[in-house]
């Protein structure tokens, strides 16, 4: 699996910022409620239109943002 099939980047939705599947739920939403200590399973629960894959996709993206940052600041 790769995050590129799950997150989308559209210019006018949600700012421009990286969602899931073209929805308006962010990978900094879906981050922010794992930070604030929802576990995975509450927020499949929460939002029933999200999956598993979808999750790691996240991370993923997250990951691979945070490669591109260091690659950028060496």
């Amino acid at each position: 699996m790769s995050y590129k099939d799950i997150i989308t980047i559209e210019p006018g939705k949600r700012g421009g910022k990286p969602c899931i599947r073209g929805m308006r739920i962010t990978v900094y939403d879906v981050l922010d409620y794992f930070a604030s200590g929802m576990t995975k399973e509450e927020i499949l629960d929460d939002f029933p239109y999200l999956t598993e894959e979808d999750l790691l996709a996240c991370f993923a993206y997250a990951a691979d943002r945070e490669k591109q940052q260091l690659l950028v600041a060496t």
